[in-house]
């Protein structure tokens, strides 16, 4: 997965440089390539940042003892 957006990174850093001025370059990396790729890191690390949820709330319900009524 990262070998890819590494790929599509270095594509639009390529495209950018291709522009006309250094601000429609900026303007064209951020769009085109930082931006897709951080929602889609973003959206493909959700299921491990449910799993290490789920994780840390099983290890505190073990910590905390329950109380004897």
């Amino acid at each position: 997965m990262y070998i890819i957006a590494i790929g599509w990174l270095y594509v639009t850093l390529l495209i950018a440089a291709n522009e006309r001025s250094v601000f429609l370059g900026i303007i064209s990396f951020v769009f085109y390539g930082l931006l897709p790729c951080g929602i889609l890191l973003w959206m493909s690390a959700s299921k491990v940042r449910r799993q290490r949820r789920a994780y840390r709330e099983m290890l505190a319900q073990k910590e905390t003892p329950e109380k004897p009524e």
